[in-house]
């Protein structure tokens, strides 16, 4: 799952509270990247992704409060106090500034960082950022979420299975609840800092790409949004080699391209932007 990379496993001590964190090996002057997961599960089904990416950046990927191997902080934390938490992780790991990749409830959680501290975030990718009016209402994401266990790849359920039993079903309903109303939209068409979306064309919870390409009309110009054909919501575990090669093209400011190593199209979705309309109307 982890390919050739070696991950330490550590206990941060953040305010008093312990964290796990997988870190990979350090890149000497490289902007780190810190993979967010989403609701109910840990961090380990990023790792395929982040495997790939680590040779280009410190790698971190931390269960988030509550998450995996990591204690919850007294209660079930909803995105705004998550995205607090991760600030706070931030700073017991010393770092100044990040690129952040989120997917699915990451996605807004990393949002979330970008818009309380531009400053400490470089970038952000957002695979799969749920959330939002297409997600309405909650019985809507409920059969959204239960078509795209029938389109995920079979290990993923090995992964994430013993994540959701140990998050338990009351706080993953509660939590996926707040999450279909987060408002993922209005935040990424006001986002203050570099952002890539990536979508998957096989994701139920994602807008088609037609309503993406009218919303995008409305969007800033360092927002890019790119579509994986054939990828469905854990696109971080079920298409790592497509997402790292998108990832990375962004990050080096390359068109992005397909990688024919790799299952899945990726295309960029051209929108067109009308000069006159500015996210504040």
């Amino acid at each position: 799952m982890s390919g050739d990379i070696v991950w330490e496993e550590r206990e941060v001590d953040v305010g008093g509270r312990p964290v796990f964190v997988r870190v990979g090996p350090e890149v000497p002057g490289s902007v780190p990247i810190v993979h967010v997961h989403g609701f109910a599960v840990s961090g380990t089904y990023l790792l395929p992704t982040a495997s790939l990416l680590a040779h280009r950046a410190t790698t971190f990927v931390p269960d988030l409060p509550g998450y995996g191997r990591t204690p919850d902080w007294g209660s079930a934390l909803g995105i705004p106090a998550l995205a607090l938490a991760l600030l706070e992780l931030l700073d017991a790991l010393e770092l100044d500034r990040v690129v952040l990749i989120g997917n699915s409830m990451g996605g807004p959680v990393s949002l979330e960082v970008a818009h309380q501290a531009p400053d400490r975030v470089a970038g952000v990718v957002l695979a799969s950022p749920a959330g939002g009016v297409h997600n309405q209402p909650f019985a809507r994401a409920l059969v959204q979420l239960a078509r795209d266990a029938t389109r995920e790849s079979p290990a993923m359920a090995r992964v994430a299975v013993p994540d959701y039993v140990r998050f338990g079903p009351v706080s993953t309903l509660h939590l996926f609840s707040e999450l279909a109303r987060f408002p993922s939209l209005e935040r990424i068409l006001r986002t203050p800092v570099p952002t890539l979306a990536v979508l998957g064309s096989r994701d139920p919870l994602m807008p088609p790409p037609r309503r993406v390409r009218e919303v995008g009309r409305l969007a800033p110009a360092h927002l890019t949004v790119a579509l994986i054909e054939g990828a469905a919501h854990a696109m971080n575990f079920s298409h790592p080699g497509e997402l790292a090669h998108v990832v990375s093209c962004w990050l080096d400011g390359r068109e992005i391209t397909d990688d024919p190593d790799s299952p899945g199209i990726a295309r960029v979705l051209q929108i067109r932007r009308d000069p006159t309309i500015t996210p504040d109307g």
